[in-house]
């Protein structure tokens, strides 16, 4: 069966987990998630984006929970510069009823969520992404050698999930933003 189960950070447990996607991969396809706005939405639907930072997320999760306001405010500051963030919920909800739609709609209301975030039902995409925790960040950008974007970080947000009063390093800060040539890094989505 699939199911969440809680460890340091909530995993993600499907049946099938393809490999964690690799630095320099293509984004994977996903189509037709349901968003909490009511609008259906797939991967082309970001395709303008210069960056695209995608978060495995979920409402019950105290690590997305601590994040969450520094996912708005990372949407708020580069939105206008082309960077795109969304949120995508694949754990089930047998166990875990307050990460049903409604909970996420409810949430996304109560928090003034101002990026997308997708149900992933039969979690086919967190599949399709190789993303086992949440929060689970996974940050795309379309380089010269490639008009489709390709995964350039994939890990944690940042150094201090705690206290963001005391992070010394976004660790999926988008790097085109910033005028640098994005690198290409993984880090491990987990602090113990």
């Amino acid at each position: 069966m699939q199911h969440l189960a809680a460890v340091s950070q909530t995993s993600l447990e499907v049946q099938h987990v393809a490999p964690s996607l690799s630095i320099g991969g293509p984004l994977p396809e996903f189509k037709d998630l349901a968003d909490v706005s009511g609008r259906r939405m797939s991967a082309s639907d970001f395709s303008s984006a210069r960056v695209l930072v995608i978060v495995f997320s979920c409402n019950h999760c105290p690590y997305v929970q601590a994040y969450e306001d520094r996912m708005i405010s990372l949407h708020r500051e580069y939105g206008s510069k082309g960077v795109r963030l969304l949120a995508i919920n694949s754990n089930e909800t047998e166990h875990y009823p307050e990460d049903n739609f409604e909970e996420m709609k409810k949430r996304a209301r109560e928090k003034g969520f101002s990026f997308p975030y997708l149900r992933d039902d039969d979690q086919s995409v967190a599949e399709a992404f190789g993303a086992t925790h949440t929060p689970e960040f996974f940050v795309f950008a379309a380089t010269s050698s490639h008009a489709r974007p390709s995964l350039r970080y994939h890990g944690k947000m940042d150094d201090n999930y705690q206290d963001a009063g005391a992070v010394k390093r976004r660790e999926n800060s988008p790097p085109q933003v910033q005028g640098m040539t994005p690198s290409g890094r993984a880090s491990s989505s987990i602090s113990l």
